[in-house]
């Protein structure tokens, strides 16, 4: 089918276009800035520019659209107004779709009885749905609470919180029951509509088989991470209140997680069974199995291609953080460079890294760091490595793991050290043609609690000085070997 997707940059959006185009459907892509989506989706895209709050800019966009799925929200307009913005939206996006022939919408929006009092932002939500099939072509109108996965924002205040906060003050709402939805169950229910014509004109809940409380959620989120929480339950703490909290132990802007916290105490739970009855071949996953999906290692190239949009859009003014990317509970300081060899040709300087010829730069600090391990009760520097050319999954490599190799392309290796989070060092290698290779080392951690947050950023000046001398140790090394000179291993914190 020709299909549009509005709100393809934000987090269900961005992950919706990719497993649309895995079925072969020709996918073309609403935004108002597609600076935002051009480099993130395959040039099979076809990117447009429109804004559903220009009504003359619409028509082209929809002309010869089979269905339009209708992700559009306005949180960061600010409390007042993202109601008034939602409704002049849908309206303008149901009347232009009607009138280009567009068969059907499919939109996504919040669970929540309208009988009771509703949060501003469910209200708005609801509304929107309801000015979708009053005014446009037939509507599926899928509703969910939270979305669990890395990058949902509702899903980001739970792991801040948790996360952040030693021991959590927490008012009634914690109590408040909740039927969350894992982000791969959102994404195959949204894909499955289209061939499911028994969807057309229904309203939807969906949501995981385990309902849950934020209680609960935030303690679950504890127990996969190794945290202690203890929550202490207080009776006066408002939404309004609990919302001030947030603003200060999270990066989300107030004017998003405001109302998402409004609207805590309001029950959101399933409130009929239509998606078991067109959808039986979808089995969504409990809170624990996304919750664990969503605490996989993260997209490292995503990361990169986020930090390259934060420094183009001049976010980075410390040259001190200017390599680091901070996303979705990981940091990672990452470091690049490019050398005249080829992918292989690195790859096998960086195969050859610890044991005996020691990590190129900066092999004191390293060592130094294996004996304070040691002194901690950890293993130190470890049994070195089996074999001093190549590595092998599973393989030991001094105080690290081998966890991937994939030859000549990437290594990856996971910390064996006592780190208060999980540390991993990854090694890519991305041809540039013409016998040039780029080199990207990058070191990426998930800290655990308050105290991984501090330990990283100790070091961040440290790491600074190993990565960045190893990656250009490592480059020194490939280019000395192509061009015939002989090179000496080193094991100073001199770059060969």
């Amino acid at each position: 089918m020709n299909v549009l997707v509005t709100g393809c940059s934000g987090y269900v959006g961005s992950q919706l276009v990719p497993a649309l185009l895995e079925r072969g459907h020709y996918v073309v892509c609403m935004t108002r800035d597609p600076r935002k989506v051009t480099s993130k989706f395959p040039r099979r895209v076809n990117v447009v520019q429109a804004d559903a709050l220009d009504a003359a800019s619409l028509a082209p966009v929809l002309r010869g659209i089979d269905v339009a799925y209708y992700l559009i929200h306005s949180l960061g307009a600010g409390e007042q107004e993202f109601r008034a913005v939602d409704h002049e939206a849908a309206r303008n996006f149901a009347m232009a779709a009607k009138a280009a022939g567009v068969k059907r919408i499919i939109y996504l929006g919040g669970l929540g009885n309208p009988s009771q009092e509703l949060s501003a932002h469910l209200q708005s939500r609801q509304e929107t749905s309801e000015c979708l099939r009053q005014y446009g072509p037939p509507l599926t109108d899928f509703r969910s609470a939270v979305v669990i996965g890395a990058g949902s924002i509702s899903f980001e205040m739970i792991r801040y919180l948790t996360e952040r906060v030693p021991i959590m003050i927490c008012p009634r709402w914690v109590t408040t029951r909740i039927q969350p939805i894992g982000i791969d169950d959102v994404v195959s229910y949204l894909v499955a509509a289209l061939d499911e014509p028994r969807s057309e004109g229904q309203t939807i809940d969906i949501g995981s088989p385990s309902i849950e409380t934020y209680r609960t959620m935030m303690l679950k989120y504890a127990a996969q991470r190794g945290l202690r929480r203890p929550l202490l339950q207080v009776p006066v703490l408002t939404p309004r209140l609990s919302s001030y909290w947030v603003d200060l132990v999270t990066p989300i802007p107030a004017s998003i997680s405001r109302p998402l916290i409004e609207g805590l105490r309001s029950e959101v739970v399933c409130s009929n069974n239509l998606a078991q009855q067109i959808f039986p071949q979808i089995k969504p996953l409990t809170y624990d199995e996304a919750l664990s999906r969503a605490l996989r290692v993260p997209d490292l190239t995503a990361m990169v291609e986020r930090r390259s949009a934060q420094q183009s859009a001049g976010a980075r003014k410390n040259p001190l953080l200017a390599q680091v990317v901070e996303d979705e509970g990981w940091v990672a300081d990452i470091r690049e460079g490019d050398v005249d060899a080829s992918p292989a040709q690195v790859f096998a300087v960086v195969e050859g890294i610890g044991g005996a010829r020691g990590w190129f730069y900066g092999t004191f600090l390293w060592r130094l760091r294996a004996g304070l391990d040691r002194l901690l009760g950890g293993a130190g520097m470890g049994a070195g490595r089996r074999n001093p050319d190549t590595l092998d999954a599973g393989d030991p490599l001094d105080f690290w793991r081998v966890e991937e190799v994939t030859r000549p392309t990437g290594l990856r290796l996971k910390a064996m050290m006592k780190v208060p989070g999980e540390a991993f060092l990854i090694f890519e290698t991305i041809s540039l043609g013409a016998g040039k290779t780029r080199l990207r080392s990058s070191a990426l951690f998930r800290p655990r609690g308050l105290m991984g947050r501090i330990y990283w950023w100790l070091l961040l000046p440290v790491h600074k000085f190993i990565f960045s001398g190893m990656n250009a140790a490592i480059r020194k090394r490939a280019a000395t070997q192509t061009t015939g000179i002989a090179s000496t291993p080193a094991a100073t914190g001199r770059p060969a």
